[in-house]
């Protein structure tokens, strides 16, 4: 490999890695914007292949950091490979749509279909392969910037265009003066600000979450269930005291966090629980071979229940089980049911929308939450078997970024952290530690107005992959005209 080949692949790596920087726990959010324009100076001018190449060095060195966490929940007892093969299985979607960068490099506004491309490829890598992994959308890294509040007008796929497209104009136009249209985004992400809103509507809610902890174990929270339940009862029996003691407000609703007891329709203890501490009570369990919330009356006991749509390939389904036992412990394991419902359940007076753990990452299950007239929205998660890594922040982040799409207050509820509740306007204004017990009350405001993003943010996505799938054939057919027309030449493929 020529040196200057050396320096292109080592400038797309230092730009997936700043990329990755740009995530939570860290509020570099506006890192992401010079990884985009470092990464569009690196491919200028590159053929099919190197920029296929240079686009698996960005994505590889955006992911490898960013999915270390799994190297914390798989390392010990099956090595690094699944982190690695992980990493690199996602950057070839990366990879897959960069080659097509020289192409419509030959399309006037080059750098807006090259984002495009981007969105695109998020938008493959969460449908495929065995439903996908949407982890890691630029969108979900930029909570604590402006481009955030695109989200209420587009929801997540509006915001990775958003900045894709502003690192890529910046770097395509600059010095001329069109290089100004790059910075369209950010106008714009100031400009919807006043759409949103954190008033309540329809009253507020006093919520709890009871996070009991679990230990710090990684796969050997296999065999903890037990110890999951007890923490979660304990927990309670707490929170019911302190509120008779009045150190804490009754809530009007408690949410247990994912996974937190085993369970069926009748569970003498958990009534006991639930009826000493006197509030309905969103309890989240494995129930029928469901992942499941359930509402929990102190009266009547289990009531209607929301079933988990999107279960995590090869930990709660196990597609290929044969080649499966090479890289997860849970092969051996029946596959769980997935749900087909949308998740709202009516508790406490409150209509509550429902997203469990993984599926934070995908639109569309909170966004018909949300269109069903949720006017809260709650995220069980259990978020223990990955330690005390990144991830449990990463997906506090996409929280944050659906309780601005949506304009709900969202109420994060982990087993082990990080728990939190965040405002409409995706500010955090409580949260507890990692891998401790506690308890968090806040009063939430209930919201019942539909944002853009609710109503048309399914149709927005489809027209900018649309556009993006457009984009190919209409800069081939102009390639073809273009060398039909009398005298013309060869043309360099290039940035503009």
């Amino acid at each position: 490999m020529r040196k200057p080949d050396l320096a292109r692949y080592g400038a797309a790596a230092v730009a997936g890695g700043a990329l990755a920087l740009s995530f939570p726990p860290r509020t570099l959010w506006w890192l992401a914007v010079p990884a985009f324009v470092v990464f569009w100076l690196v491919v200028k001018g590159a053929g099919a292949r190197r920029s296929a190449g240079l686009g698996f060095a960005f994505g590889f060195a955006f992911f490898l950091p960013h999915l270390w966490w799994i190297q914390h929940f798989l390392g010990d007892d099956f090595g690094p490979w699944p982190w690695l093969v992980l990493s690199a299985l996602m950057a070839l979607f990366i990879c897959g749509v960069c080659a097509l960068f020289p192409l419509v490099a030959r399309l006037p506004a080059a750098p807006v279909w090259a984002a495009l491309l981007f969105v695109l490829q998020e938008t493959l890598r969460g449908l495929i392969p065995f439903n996908g992994f949407p982890w890691g959308r630029v969108a979900f890294g930029q909570v604590d910037g402006p481009f955030a509040r695109l989200a209420v007008l587009g929801g997540a796929p509006l915001v990775t265009f958003a900045v894709v497209f502003t690192g890529f104009g910046l770097a395509a136009w600059f010095p001329r003066w069109t290089r100004a249209w790059a910075l369209v985004p950010i106008v714009a992400a100031l400009a919807v600000s006043p759409l949103i809103s954190i008033e309540a509507q329809t009253g507020q809610r006093t919520v709890a979450v009871v996070q009991g902890n679990a230990p710090d174990l990684g796969l050997g929270l296999l065999t903890e269930g037990a110890t999951l339940r007890d923490n979660h009862l304990r927990k309670t029996a707490e929170l019911a005291a302190l509120v008779r003691g009045g150190a804490l407000p009754k809530p009007d609703l408690v949410v247990w966090p994912e996974s937190a007891t085993r369970t069926g329709d009748r569970d003498p203890v958990l009534d006991a629980a639930i009826t000493d501490l006197g509030v309905p009570t969103l309890v989240s369990a494995l129930r029928d071979g469901q992942n499941s919330v359930i509402t929990w009356d102190p009266e009547t006991g289990a009531g209607e229940s929301y079933a988990k749509q999107e279960l995590v390939p090869f930990a709660e389904h196990i597609p290929l089980r044969p080649l499966a036992r090479i890289f997860t412990p849970f092969a051996d394991q029946a596959d769980l049911d997935a749900g087909t419902e949308p998740g709202v359940l009516d508790i406490a007076g409150t209509r509550v929308g429902v997203g469990i753990c993984y599926e934070v990452a995908y639109d569309y299950v909170l966004r018909e939450s949300a269109a069903d007239g949720a006017q809260l929205l709650v995220v069980p998660t259990n978020n223990a078997w990955y330690g005390r890594g990144e991830m449990t922040y990463q997906q506090l982040g996409m929280a944050r970024l659906r309780a601005i799409e949506h304009g709900r207050a969202v109420v994060v509820a982990a087993i082990s952290g990080v728990s939190a509740v965040v405002r409409p306007d995706g500010s955090v204004v409580r949260s507890t530690g990692m891998f401790t017990d506690d308890l968090m009350v806040d009063t939430v405001p209930l919201r019942t107005d539909l944002t853009f993003a609710t109503r048309f943010g399914g149709a927005i996505h489809v027209v900018l992959t649309g556009l993006a799938l457009a984009a190919c054939p209409v800069a081939l057919w102009s390639r073809r005209r273009a060398r039909r027309a009398p005298g013309s030449g060869p043309r360099r493929t290039g940035e503009d």
